[in-house]
């Protein structure tokens, strides 16, 4: 029998800015939810990243102006176990998910950007603010944490 899909995946480039940011703002949101919804894992990783890089200073001070934790992180890149244990892969834009269906097998059918259930009149891209300033880590993070809600309701439709 199949092991059971009760993870949800970030994705980003290399697991150091965005996805990590996106899987620490969704592990809390669902902190807060009833059954099962609370039971759902949350993992990052990177379509390019490599093994134990720790997050950018800017997204770790980014989610501490939130209270969140984000100065344990340590990179990875997203390989088919990970893929195999997802519900849902949550890519940052069209690029990540496209390499996905590239090089990997066995997606979960639900493969979506991190911000595509927010509706058509929201840009639902989340741009890479590698290498900028602490402004730009900043609107990267309200664009996810702006996304959250539409990802909580589509989770209570879609996991049961």
């Amino acid at each position: 029998m199949a092991e059971p899909r009760n993870l949800i995946l970030t994705i980003c480039t290399g697991n150091i800015c965005r996805s990590p940011m996106a899987e620490k703002l969704l592990q809390h949101a669902l902190a807060a939810q009833a059954e099962p919804l609370n039971q759902i894992e949350v993992v990052s990783a990177g379509v390019a990243a490599g093994y134990g890089d720790p997050a950018s200073t800017n997204s770790v001070a980014s989610l501490k102006k939130v209270q969140l934790d984000l100065s344990c992180h340590k990179s990875q890149p997203v390989t088919q176990d990970l893929i195999d244990r997802a519900f849902l892969i949550l890519g940052m834009t069209q690029s990540h998910l496209d390499i996905l269906q590239h090089y990997h097998t066995n997606l979960p059918g639900r493969l979506h950007l991190f911000r595509e259930f927010m509706g058509p009149d929201h840009d639902i891209e989340i741009p890479d603010p590698f290498g900028q300033n602490f402004a730009a880590y900043a609107a990267c993070m309200d664009a996810m944490a702006e996304a959250i809600p539409s990802l909580i309701d589509y989770l209570q439709r879609e996991y049961a």
